[in-house]
């Protein structure tokens, strides 16, 4: 029987309902760990990142909130999907790690395979395993003692092919906001218990309540895992099924939130690495050709959107107890729209830097590309 043709979602529809998912069109009055659970996580290898993403996306979002969840272990923070550092619910990490393992093994032969060759990795991870069994470790104590026992071997390559093979969490104080980058690090399951993998749908359901509509090539973008063809196909009779203005075939859950494509959108300032610039294969509902050759340099800059598109990118200066919020517009603001864009970035720069009494915010003349 011939499929029924697909509803067509516009650029503005697909951003609307990507902005919704992700709580950019009005904050939430949700928990900070019902928001990471909704958003499977925040990009998390600058440590204040998930602090403003959970600022940007949540009423009177308070620091304490994010590091109390960490510190009872609520949260944590290790590596996911894509690879990267993330700040996830603990509940989350617990199916979501033992999915994400042939992810970790295709990235460890792709970057650290030929610096390690002849080394056995089932055998560094066993004595990895030892050396933290009881007894969590700074990465650079770890990396020294992995260094001892293949010393002919780049020791920088062995401690990442273990942070790829090794389910490992990262301890407070490090990625909370002002604690250290190089903190101790656990075995997950004796930080949290047994790690246990769901089904594969359920990291599609998930990647769709929080990024949909998406299709087989952005669920597999945002999670880093490959064949996802073969997960989502069973699934087609339970999704909503569109196209985008291209033809792309796009799935999403039938009751999630789908608003007026001409739903307006108050300015919103995120941190560097958002997921939202990074979930995607297209990226185009909320980031242009241009605009991504100035935010993704292969840095991601910290952005602005106006109209639910990225239009600028933003920093804050620090000069003694002066801070600065500089935001650097791609193109002119309108008047009413650059107010309404002083006043969240003087809200951001209260937040950011409470112990610099004096604090300015700064719109420059926009620049060419």
């Amino acid at each position: 029987m011939a499929r029924t043709a697909a509803p067509v979602l516009s650029r503005r529809a697909v951003n609307r309902a990507t902005l919704a998912r992700q709580f950019l069109l009005d904050r939430t009055d949700r928990s900070a760990l019902d928001v990471l659970r909704r958003l499977v996580g925040l990009q998390g290898q600058v440590p204040t990142a998930p602090y403003l993403g959970l600022w940007s996306r949540q009423h009177g979002f308070r620091r304490d909130d994010l590091t109390g969840l960490l510190l009872r272990r609520e949260v944590v923070r290790a590596t996911t999907v894509r690879g990267t550092l993330h700040l996830t619910a603990a509940d989350d990490y617990r199916w979501l790690r033992p999915l994400l393992q042939p992810l970790m093994v295709r990235l460890q032969r792709q970057f650290m395979g030929r610096a390690t060759e002849g080394v056995d990795p089932a055998e560094l991870v066993a004595y990895a395993g030892t050396l933290l069994a009881g007894e969590p470790l700074s990465r650079t104590r770890l990396r020294e003692l992995l260094a001892r026992r293949w010393p002919d071997r780049d020791r920088s390559a062995l401690l990442h092919s273990v942070q790829y093979l090794l389910p490992l969490v990262h301890l407070p104080p490090a990625g909370t906001w002002g604690g250290r980058v190089d903190g101790p690090c656990a075995l997950a399951e004796e930080w949290l218990g047994p790690l246990t993998p769901a089904d594969p749908a359920v990291l599609v359901r998930r990647c769709l309540a929080a990024f949909g509509p998406a299709s087989v090539r952005d669920v597999q973008a945002w999670s880093g895992l490959t064949r996802l063809a073969e997960v989502v196909e069973p699934l087609r009779g339970e999704l909503r099924v569109f196209r985008d203005e291209q033809g792309r075939e796009l799935f999403d859950l039938p009751d999630a939130e789908r608003p007026d494509p001409d739903t307006p959108v108050p300015p919103r300032l995120l941190p560097e690495y958002d997921n939202l610039l990074l979930a995607y294969a297209d990226r185009t509902r909320v980031l242009g050709a241009e605009e991504r050759r100035r935010v993704i340099t292969p840095a991601v800059a910290a952005t602005v959107l106006m109209d639910g598109f990225v239009a600028g990118t933003w920093t804050i200066d620090r000069q003694g107890e002066t801070a600065t919020l500089v935001v650097r517009p791609f193109r002119r603001l309108d008047t009413v729209v650059e107010e309404v864009l002083l006043t969240e970035a003087e809200r951001l720069a209260a937040f950011a830097c409470p112990d610099q009494p004096d604090r300015a915010v700064r719109v420059d003349a926009p620049t060419a590309a």
